[in-house]
C-alpha cells in the first residue's frame, strides 16, 4: 500500500502531493500503532450475559431499559448487527465460544432433548483434550480468570478429580457457579422441572394411583382376589418413588446451587444477596492485581437467567419489573469494569467484548404472570430455537486506538470468532491439529476486508443440524434454510410455552421437504418463506447449501457424547458437599470471610 502511494506521489500535482503525504503519514501511524498493540500482549475482558435479548439494550434500539454503560461500549467501538451464537442453549454455546469450534465437534451437543447440564454431580463436561483460548493464553504467560457461570461440567470419576473444572481448562482463578442459576436455586421462585414432571411423570403417577384404588375396590367387593402382601409392596414402591421425587425438589438447591472459589465451595446453597456486586468486586480486584501484566478476564454473568435477582439499589427501579432491574444492575456492573480500566490506565491496552450466550428466553413467565424473559426485538423465537431470536445476539467490541468508534458491521459473525481473534492478538499460532470454525475478526474490524469470512454458518439444535445460513460473496442476500422447525405451543405464539423450551426432534418439531428458505436481507423477521414461485433460484440455492452441508458433515469426527443420559444424570459419588449430607450440605464461608475482615 505504501509503495503504491509513493508511485502516485511522483505523478501528481503539488496539492495532491500534500494530500497523499498526509495519507502516507496517517497510514504509517495507524499501522505502526496497530502493530504495537499486536506485539505488546493486550489485555482481554470478555463479558457474556446469560439469556439477554438483542432488543434489551439501548444500542440495539431499546428505548425503555437504561443501559448507558453498555451503550458507551457500542459508541466507542464496533457493533455487530448479525452476531450469531453457535448454539441457542447455554452449555453448547459456551463450549463453542471457548474453543472456537461447533459444539458437535467436542461432543457438547446432546442427542436427547436435554441439551445442558442440570446437576453438579454429572460426569459430562468439556473434554480435557479441547483447547480453550484461556489455556493458550496461560501458556503465553497471561493471568486468566473466570468469574461467574461455567456450565461446562465439574468432575469425571471422583468428586475431587475436577477434570472439567475451569482451572483444568486454562483459568488461573475461578469464582462462580459450576452449573447455572435456576428457579430451583432461589426459594419461592418455583421449579424448572415442573413442566418435565407434568409431561413425563404426571400420567404415570395418575395411572399408579388409579390402579391402586381400582385393585383395592375390586379386592373389597370380591371380584378380584389379590394377596394383601402384593398390594402393600406395590403401595410401598409407589410411596418410595413419590418420596424420592419430593426429596429431589427439596435437596436440589443444596446439592447444585453453590458458589466456588477455585476448588473450594465457599457458599452452599448460593445466596443471591448482592450477588452481582460480589461478582463485580471479584472482577475489579482481579484487574487491579494484574494491572502491570497481561491478563484475560472472562466475566460470565448469572443474570439475566432465571431465577432473577437484583440488589436493593436496583430492585423496583426499572420499567420492566424484576427482569429490567436485573438488566440495569448488570449494566451498572459493566460500568464498574470500565471505570477500573480507566483508573489503571488500561483502556488503550484492553480489548473489551460484550455478548450474550443466546437469545432471550421468551417462555420465562413467573407463577404470578410477570414476564421474566427478555426481548429479541424484531426477531422470531428465542432461546432453544434457531430462529433469529434464539441465536442473533448482541456483539460489541471496544478497543480505543485500534478499533474505530461508532462503527456498525452488518456481516455475519459468530461467537466462535473470539477464539482465533484473541489467540492471534496474543501472538499465539492457532492449533494445527483440529478444525477451528471461527475466524479472526481483526481484518473485518480494521477494514482490511469488507466481507465476512463466514460464507456458511451451520445452526444446530442440540446435535441435529437444524438450519444453514449462506452469504454468497457476489450478493447482498443472506439465505437461510430450515430442515425442521419447532412446533410453537400454543399454536400461533412465539415460543413453546407449555413445555417451557422448544425441543429438537420427534412430535415436537415439523420437518420440511423442501426446506424452508428465507432471505434475511429482506426478511430478517423470518415471516415469509420463499417458494419456487417467489424466488426463481430456489432450487439452485438449496443445491449449493446442500453441498456445503455435505462438506461440513465430512469434516465431523465421531466423539464421545458429553450430554448422553449416562453423562448428565446425577451420580452420588461425584456430589460435592462442604459439610455433610446430614447437615444438608450447608456452609457460608463467603459471609464468614467478609465478617472477619477488619473494618476500614
Amino acid at each position: 500500500m505504501v509503495f503504491i502511494l509513493n508511485i502516485l506521489y511522483l505523478f501528481t500535482t503539488t496539492r495532491r502531493k500534500m494530500r497523499i503525504l498526509i495519507l502516507l503519514l496517517f497510514y504509517h501511524y495507524a499501522t505502526k500503532n496497530v502493530k504495537s498493540y499486536r506485539t505488546s500482549s493486550p489485555n482481554f475482558i470478555l463479558i457474556m450475559v446469560d439469556d439477554l435479548g438483542i432488543g434489551d439494550l439501548g444500542c440495539y434500539g431499546n428505548k425503555t431499559l437504561r443501559t448507558p454503560n453498555i451503550d458507551k461500549l457500542a459508541k466507542g467501538g464496533v457493533t455487530f448487527t448479525q452476531h450469531i451464537a453457535a448454539s441457542p442453549l447455554c452449555t453448547p454455546s459456551r463450549a463453542a465460544f471457548l474453543t472456537g469450534r461447533y459444539p458437535v465437534r467436542s461432543g457438547m451437543a446432546a442427542l436427547s432433548n436435554i441439551g445442558v447440564f442440570l446437576f453438579s454431580a454429572s460426569s459430562g463436561g468439556l473434554p480435557t483434550e479441547e483447547i480453550t483460548f484461556a489455556k493458550l493464553l496461560k501458556q503465553k504467560g497471561y493471568s486468566t480468570a473466570l468469574i461467574g457461570k461455567w456450565h461446562l461440567g465439574l468432575n469425571c470419576n471422583s468428586k475431587d478429580d475436577f477434570c472439567h473444572h475451569p482451572l483444568n481448562h486454562g483459568f488461573d482463578y475461578f469464582y462462580g457457579l459450576t452449573v447455572t442459576s435456576l428457579r430451583d436455586c432461589k426459594p419461592g421462585e418455583g421449579s424448572v422441572f415442573v413442566a418435565g414432571v407434568r409431561a413425563y411423570l404426571a400420567t404415570p403417577l395418575q395411572l399408579i394411583g388409579i390402579t391402586l384404588i381400582s385393585l383395592e375396590v375390586l379386592h373389597y367387593i370380591d371380584l378380584l382376589r389379590i394377596p394383601r402382601g402384593a398390594l402393600r409392596y406395590f403401595f410401598l414402591i409407589s410411596t418410595v418413588l413419590f418420596g424420592l421425587l419430593l426429596i429431589f425438589f427439596y435437596t436440589f438447591r443444596y446439592l447444585n446451587c453453590f458458589l466456588m472459589r477455585n476448588h473450594q465451595i465457599i457458599q452452599q446453597p448460593l445466596s443471591y444477596k448482592n450477588l452481582t456486586q460480589r461478582l463485580t468486586e471479584e472482577a475489579v480486584q482481579f484487574i487491579g492485581r494484574n494491572a502491570d501484566a497481561p491478563f484475560l478476564l472472562f466475566l460470565s454473568y448469572l443474570q439475566v437467567h432465571t431465577a432473577l435477582y437484583a440488589s436493593k439499589d436496583f430492585k423496583g427501579k426499572s420499567k420492566h419489573g424484576l427482569y429490567g432491574d436485573a438488566v440495569e444492575e448488570m449494566d451498572w456492573s459493566v460500568g464498574k469494569i470500565l471505570d477500573v480500566l480507566e483508573k489503571w490506565n488500561l483502556n488503550d491496552k484492553t480489548l473489551v467484548y460484550f455478548t450474550s450466550d443466546q437469545g432471550a428466553h421468551v417462555e420465562e413467565v413467573s407463577s404470578t404472570g410477570e414476564v421474566h424473559g427478555g426481548y429479541n426485538g424484531i426477531y422470531k423465537g428465542g432461546k432453544a430455537t434457531n430462529w433469529e431470536g434464539g441465536i442473533r445476539v448482541p456483539g460489541l467490541l471496544h478497543w480505543p486506538g485500534v478499533v474505530q468508534a461508532g462503527v456498525h458491521i452488518d456481516e455475519p459473525t459468530s461467537n466462535m470468532d473470539i477464539f482465533p481473534t484473541v489467540v492471534k492478538l496474543a501472538g499465539i499460532p492457532l492449533p494445527k491439529d483440529r478444525i477451528i470454525d471461527g475466524h479472526d475478526l481483526m481484518p473485518l474490524l480494521q477494514g482490511k476486508i469488507l466481507r465476512s469470512e463466514h460464507e456458511f454458518l451451520f445452526h444446530y439444535c442440540n446435535a441435529y443440524l437444524n438450519a444453514v445460513r449462506w452469504h454468497p460473496g457476489n450478493s447482498e442476500s443472506i439465505w437461510k434454510v430450515f430442515f425442521f422447525t419447532p412446533n410453537f405451543d400454543p399454536e400461533g405464539s412465539n415460543g413453546c410455552y407449555n413445555s417451557h423450551v422448544c425441543y429438537c426432534y420427534g412430535r415436537l418439531v415439523t420437518h420440511h421437504n423442501p426446506p424452508l428458505l428465507f432471505d434475511l436481507s429482506r426478511d430478517p423477521g423470518e415471516k415469509s418463506p420463499l417458494t419456487p414461485e417467489t424466488e426463481h433460484r430456489f432450487y439452485e440455492i438449496l443445491d449449493v447449501i446442500q453441498q456445503a452441508v455435505n462438506n461440513h458433515t465430512k469434516s465431523l469426527c465421531i466423539v464421545s457424547n458429553q450430554l448422553s443420559w449416562g453423562n448428565i444424570l446425577w451420580k452420588p459419588w461425584l456430589q460435592l458437599c462442604c459439610s455433610s449430607f446430614f447437615l444438608s450440605c450447608y456452609c457460608d464461608h463467603e459471609s464468614e470471610e467478609k465478617l472477619s475482615l477488619p473494618k476500614a
